[in-house]
C-alpha cells in the first residue's frame, strides 16, 4: 500500500499505515472471540453479552488497567515485538486473578510517533494469542499514531480487562489470620517491573551473546521473557476447592509493597529468605549495578510472580496439585501489616 501524501501525512500522520495495521491484525484480534461477543472490530464500541452473569448469585465487574513500561524499550533495542503483547494480557489478568476474578475482555492501546503496521501487528497478535489462552475476548483498542507527543521511535502499550466474579468468592484477605503458610508460584524473569533499572544497569552489555552467569541464556532474552499468566494453575487450585485466604500479584513495588495490600490489621508477613532460588538475571543486575539488597527487594520480583496466603491444613493438598510449581515461602504472624523477610 503506498504511504498517504496529503496534509495529514506532511503532518507525521500516515491514514493508510492505520488501515493496514487493522488489515495485518485483523484475523489474530477475532479469533479471539467469544459466543458473548456482538460486535468487535470495525465497531465504534465493543458490544459483549452480559447473559452468563445471570447465573450468578451476585455479579461483580472486577477491572483493571496497566502498561509494560519501558519494557519496550527492550524491544526495540532488540527489535523483537512478538512478546509485549503477552506481558500486557498476563500482566492484567494476574491483576483481577488475585480477587478471584475471570476475564471477560481485554482492551489495548498502541501509540507510537510513526506508525509501523508490521510492528503494531505483530504486538497487537501477541495481545491476542494470550488473551485467546485465557478465554479473554479482545474486544477493541486504539492503535494511536502521535507525531509530538511520542519521540521517534518510542512505543507506548496499555491494556484494559474486565473480568467477573461471584461475590461469594471475593478474595480480599480478609480471611486471612495468624498461622496461615504464604506460598509462592515463581516469575518467569521480571515480568513487567523494574525495567528502567535494568536498563540503566545493563546498557553497556552485549544483550545478544549467551552468558554462562544466565545459563547460556542472553541478556535479551532473559529481559523479554514474557509476563506469566497464573490463571491455568489458580483454576487447578479452585476446582478442588482449595480455601484461599489471599493472593498478591508482585509487581512495582516487589514483595514488600504488594504482600502488605491484603493483610488485614494485626497480620504480619514472615519471608524466609532461603526458600526459594533468585533467578541469575536478577543477581546480574544487583551486581554490575551495585544495588542494594533492600532496593532490590522494592523494585524487582526476584523470582516470585504471585504469592498465595492458605490455611495450614491446606498447604500439603496444593502442593500435591501443583507440585514442584508451588513454594513455600513463609508464614503469617501477629503484627502490623508488613513483610519481614527472616
Amino acid at each position: 500500500m503506498n504511504k498517504d501524501s496529503g496534509a495529514y501525512a506532511r503532518a507525521g500522520v500516515d491514514l493508510n499505515a492505520g488501515r493496514r495495521a487493522t488489515e495485518l491484525m485483523k484475523a489474530a484480534v477475532q479469533a479471539t472471540y467469544t459466543p458473548e461477543v456482538l460486535a468487535g472490530i470495525g465497531s465504534f464500541g465493543g458490544l459483549f453479552s452480559a447473559s452468563r452473569l445471570k447465573e450468578m448469585s451476585d455479579p461483580v465487574l472486577v477491572a483493571s488497567t496497566d502498561g509494560v513500561g519501558t519494557k519496550t524499550r527492550v524491544a526495540a533495542r532488540l527489535n523483537r515485538w512478538d512478546t509485549v503483547g503477552h506481558d500486557i494480557v498476563n500482566h492484567c489478568i494476574n491483576d483481577i486473578l488475585v480477587q478471584g476474578a475471570r476475564p471477560l475482555f481485554f482492551l489495548d492501546y498502541v501509540a507510537s510517533s510513526v506508525l509501523d503496521p508490521e510492528q503494531t501487528a505483530t504486538i497487537v497478535r501477541g495481545v491476542a494469542a494470550a488473551c485467546q489462552v485465557a478465554g479473554c475476548a479482545l474486544l477493541g483498542g486504539e492503535t494511536a499514531e502521535m507525531p509530538g507527543v511520542y519521540g521517534e521511535g518510542e512505543i507506548d502499550i496499555v491494556g484494559t480487562i474486565v473480568g467477573v466474579l461471584d461475590r461469594p468468592e471475593l478474595i480480599d484477605g480478609s480471611a486471612i489470620e495468624e498461622g496461615d503458610h504464604i506460598l509462592a508460584l515463581p516469575s518467569s524473569g521480571l515480568h513487567t517491573n523494574g525495567f528502567s533499572l535494568a536498563r540503566a544497569v545493563l546498557a553497556d552489555e552485549n544483550w545478544v551473546e549467551p552468558r554462562e552467569e544466565l545459563g547460556r541464556e542472553s541478556i535479551g532474552d532473559a529481559l523479554l521473557r514474557p509476563h506469566r499468566s497464573y490463571l491455568p494453575l489458580i483454576n487447578r487450585l479452585q476446582e478442588a476447592r482449595m480455601p484461599i485466604h489471599g493472593m498478591a500479584h508482585i509487581t512495582g513495588g516487589g514483595i514488600v509493597e504488594n504482600l502488605p495490600r491484603i493483610l488485614p490489621a494485626g497480620c504480619a508477613a514472615a519471608i524466609r529468605r532461603d526458600s526459594w532460588t533468585i533467578p541469575p538475571i536478577f543477581h546480574l543486575i544487583q551486581k554490575l549495578g551495585g544495588v542494594e539488597e533492600a532496593e532490590m527487594t522494592r523494585v524487582f520480583n526476584l523470582g516470585l510472580g504471585l504469592l498465595l496466603v492458605l490455611p495450614a491444613g491446606a498447604v500439603s493438598l496444593a502442593q500435591r496439585i501443583l507440585g514442584d510449581e508451588l513454594l513455600a515461602v513463609g508464614q503469617i504472624e501477629k503484627g502490623r501489616p508488613e513483610v519481614r523477610f527472616v
